[in-house]
């Protein structure tokens, strides 16, 4: 056995934890559960981008939403982990330009089986979808440029919830929905001296609870950012570059 196989958890050559998408292109040709069930979870966080695209490209609001489920029906197959490009380690990138591939090439294919004939493979909202596409800008943003905008947001959006979710395990709920609009680092409608006194503390814990937040926030976003990621050098990178299309 090789030191590889003796270590599932970590890439190999480096103390790099596995994430959901280092298991997936682990997987290489011999598709494995794990590997399965990580691709399923990112497909269900960040399947909205990929129904934005789609939609942006003109097609309608029913048939964006049978296209993105039939290709994650797809995406999903064992066989399709086959297909990863390892010189291409973004999650984000290789869910692109699989769905531009199937566009150009399964269209007519998909279109033409019976709706909802198919197995549901993620339970898609497309109602929340559709609405929350109408608030999309009505401009000519390409649908690349919109898929990276909402994949940037939906990765934010993600953090956020994770961030919560701790406060709420800690009982400090009340605490983070007024920090909250402190995480920006920009100007709030309320002041230090006045959250502190709405929340029985000293201006001085309020600025240390803040920066406690700031920084753990920043923690979860590289954790976050790592699930998409093959390696801890392309971090930085990928963080710079969503940020880049808010």
């Amino acid at each position: 056995m090789s030191k590889q196989e003796e270590t599932p958890g970590r890439a190999a050559g480096s103390g790099f934890a596995a994430t959901r998408w280092t298991l997936v292109l682990a997987a290489g040709r011999r598709p494995s559960p794990k590997a399965a069930d990580a691709m399923s979870e990112l497909c269900r966080l960040y399947w909205y981008p990929l129904y934005a695209y789609v939609r942006r490209r003109g097609h309608g609001a029913q048939d964006a939403e049978d296209l993105t489920q039939e290709f994650f029906a797809r995406v999903l197959a064992k066989d399709y982990l086959a297909s990863v490009d390892r010189s291409k380690g973004k999650f984000r990138s290789f869910l692109l330009a699989s769905l531009k591939h199937f566009l150009a090439n399964e269209w007519d294919r998909s279109h033409a089986q019976k709706r909802g004939g198919g197995q549901v493979i993620l339970p898609l909202d497309g109602a929340s979808a559709e609405t929350r596409y109408g608030l999309e800008p009505a401009h000519d943003v390409t649908p690349e440029k919109l898929f990276e905008r909402q994949w940037a947001i939906t990765v934010l959006e993600q953090v956020m919830v994770r961030l919560k979710r701790e406060f709420v395990a800690g009982e400090k709920a009340d605490i983070f929905d007024v920090l909250k609009p402190f995480l920006a680092g920009d100007e709030t409608s309320a002041t230090y001296a006045q959250v502190a006194a709405k929340l029985g503390m000293t201006e001085g814990a309020v600025k240390v609870a803040v920066h406690r937040m700031r920084r753990r926030y920043r923690g979860l976003l590289r954790e976050e950012i790592a699930q998409t990621v093959a390696t801890p050098e392309e971090i930085a990178d990928e963080i710079r570059c969503l940020l880049r299309c808010l």
